[in-house]
């Protein structure tokens, strides 16, 4: 199945997960400490904020989507910060079970 998700078309996973929400989690993609995104400081304060604990995420916009996301989702997305995204983000791999709840989450058909 990963041949026919294309990423470009869908933007799903940028967009902090039911689950979170429900437990009230505020913050999505932990941004490791040795992310290029951390050293551009144009990047670092459009796109990433600190939790409580001073610990770096990427921001979410008000409808919890990643701030970094351009687009539609299930339409046509674009991510401004793609050679700069975190680890998390780069786990990612389309079709795989993350790729396909966030997909069943956000009602785009795989």
């Amino acid at each position: 199945m990963t041949g026919r998700l294309d990423c470009t078309t869908c933007g799903a996973c940028c967009t902090n997960p039911d689950e979170n929400r429900a437990e009230g989690f505020l913050y999505y993609v932990e941004v490791d400490r040795g992310c290029s995104l951390l050293q551009r400081p144009e990047l670092k304060k459009r796109y990433v904020v600190q939790d409580e604990e001073g610990t770096p995420h990427l921001r979410l916009d008000p409808s919890q989507r990643c701030a970094a996301l351009v687009g539609k989702l299930g339409g046509k997305v674009h991510c401004t910060i793609y050679p700069h995204r975190p680890r998390g983000c780069r786990l990612v791999e389309a079709g795989s079970p993350r790729c396909l709840q966030a997909r069943r989450e956000r009602g785009i058909d795989p």
